[in-house]
């Protein structure tokens, strides 16, 4: 029971934090203000995260537990097209997920970021699988000629970049639909 409800005040934590990073950033957010969101002092949040980047690898952890169906990255090699479709349109109800995630994204490129080495090995990672969701539904080459690994960096940017306009203007960027226009684009077909 007492571990049940550590793991239960854990999950808090860290949805206070996707919360808070959404709205200050990474380097805005300090873990006094995720403290006061879950009613822990600092001190008591400490004992479940004893620093702010400990913190945030279980952020980073919990946001590719949620786009992979609560298993891990590895696990999400199964993807196809029409699922990675699905994960699109599951983010677009989701925005404060989308937007932590595209904030500490946008941060983890400057030098020293603690989140720096997680994104570098996820998109790593992401490009790997990618080249093999396009290579189950195309084979090794695209109509366009292209092999799924030149593909692979060009539909994770899509699907990262979507994000991005979306999120600074949803009015304009309707994610899902964009997303389906580019898998059209991948097929080489007309829409219908």
């Amino acid at each position: 029971m007492p571990r049940a409800r550590s793991e239960e005040r854990r999950g808090e934590i860290v949805r206070a934090a996707l919360e808070v990073i959404a709205e200050r950033g990474y380097r805005g957010a300090s873990l006094n203000t995720v403290a006061e969101r879950v009613g822990l002092t600092q001190q008591g949040l400490l004992h479940y995260f004893p620093t702010k980047e400990a913190l945030l690898v279980a952020v980073l952890e919990e946001r590719d537990r949620w786009d992979t169906g609560g298993g891990s990255r590895t696990a999400a090699g199964q993807w196809r097209l029409d699922l990675l479709a699905s994960l699109v349109d599951y983010n677009a109800m989701r925005p404060g997920i989308v937007q932590t995630f595209s904030a500490l994204l946008g941060e983890s490129v400057t030098e020293g970021h603690p989140a720096r080495e997680f994104f570098t090995d996820r998109y790593a990672q992401v490009r790997a699988e990618m080249a093999e969701v396009l290579r189950t539904e195309f084979g090794d080459r695209l109509p366009s000629g292209l092999t799924p690994e030149a593909a692979a960096p060009l539909l994770t940017a899509v699907m990262d970049g979507l994000q991005y306009q979306w999120l600074l203007d949803p009015a304009a960027v309707d994610m899902p639909a964009a997303f389906r226009a580019f898998v059209t684009l991948l097929q080489g077909s007309a829409p219908a």
